[in-house]
């Protein structure tokens, strides 16, 4: 048994098609719906497909114990399905009395991801957490997760600035996810649970708006991958990701900078970093 890396998805026949009839490099159309919960400071409802997500940011006067006084603000994640998230009803885990490592590993990495593009240095000591709750999933919940945590946390950063809490938006950049696999052995963008089920190599990308990569888990689930295959993965990633956050821009109503990033100077860094996000980021009109 051998799997060729020679696919280019560029020149997939048109037959190449999949259950939801995209192409091999589509993702399914991001939708990022703001302002769905009118307690939160920051809410959003992402869908990609058939994958539904809410995500809502709190903002809290405090930070953990092990940071006071140090001047920092902190991000931090939660995530969940709910049971009929799907087709058959999963106990909730309080009834299990004990969080699954599943759980734990997806919220650290919401986390992770979140913080690599804030300015903790501009928030001043408090505290975000943001929820994502699994409505329904089919495939990347995740990295859809991720990708409205982030539209989420931007809203809940815009009441800070407008409740006096901060100066400016402490973000560096926008960042966002999707995922990539082997499936027959063909490349494919945006995997749904019933490709994701079955692929040969499965693949989590989050970058940032400069296109630097904040995280890869990929795994091979049957046969080995190749490194052309990685780089073949990760460009139908960044492909991705690029629309991702336009339609998070556009949910915002927030442009890229002239050029497509901008340099951004930071303490204690020798070099500037270049941000696909407008410095200082600009306040998008309220959801509600």
């Amino acid at each position: 048994m051998e799997r060729h890396a020679s696919t280019v998805v560029s020149e997939a026949s048109p037959e190449a098609t999949r259950g939801d009839s995209r192409s091999p490099e589509s993702v399914r159309e991001p939708r990022f719906t703001r302002g769905v919960n009118v307690f939160a400071e920051g809410s959003v409802l992402v869908e990609m497909g058939n994958t539904r997500v809410v995500c809502t940011a709190t903002v809290e006067d405090r930070v953990p114990q092990w940071m006071r006084g140090s001047g920092l603000g902190w991000v931090t994640a939660e995530y969940q399905m709910l049971p009929r998230a799907t087709k058959e009803r999963t106990p909730r885990e309080s009834e299990q009395g004990k969080v699954q490592g599943r759980t734990a590993e997806i919220k650290r990495l919401i986390g992770r991801a979140l913080r690599s593009v804030v300015r903790r240095d501009l928030m001043g000591e408090y505290l975000v957490i943001v929820d994502c709750d699994v409505l329904q999933a089919d495939g990347g919940t995740r990295t859809a997760s991720i990708s409205g945590a982030m539209v989420a946390l931007y809203d809940a950063f815009a009441y800070m600035v407008r409740e006096g809490l901060c100066e400016e938006i402490p973000l560096l950049d926008l960042c966002a996810a999707v995922s990539v696999g082997i499936v027959d052995g063909l490349p494919l963008l945006d995997l749904t649970y019933e490709e994701d089920s079955r692929a040969e190599v499965d693949m989590n990308v989050v970058m940032a708006g400069s296109g630097k990569i904040i995280e890869v888990q990929g795994t091979a689930e049957g046969l080995p991958f190749s490194k052309r295959e990685l780089d073949e993965l990760l460009g139908l990633a960044e492909w991705g990701i690029v629309a991702i956050m336009d339609a998070q821009r556009k949910a915002l109503g927030i442009e890229a900078p002239p050029g497509g990033t901008v340099e951004v100077s930071l303490p204690g860094r020798l070099f500037p970093y270049r941000s696909g996000l407008p410095q200082p980021p600009p306040i998008p009109t309220p959801a509600r």
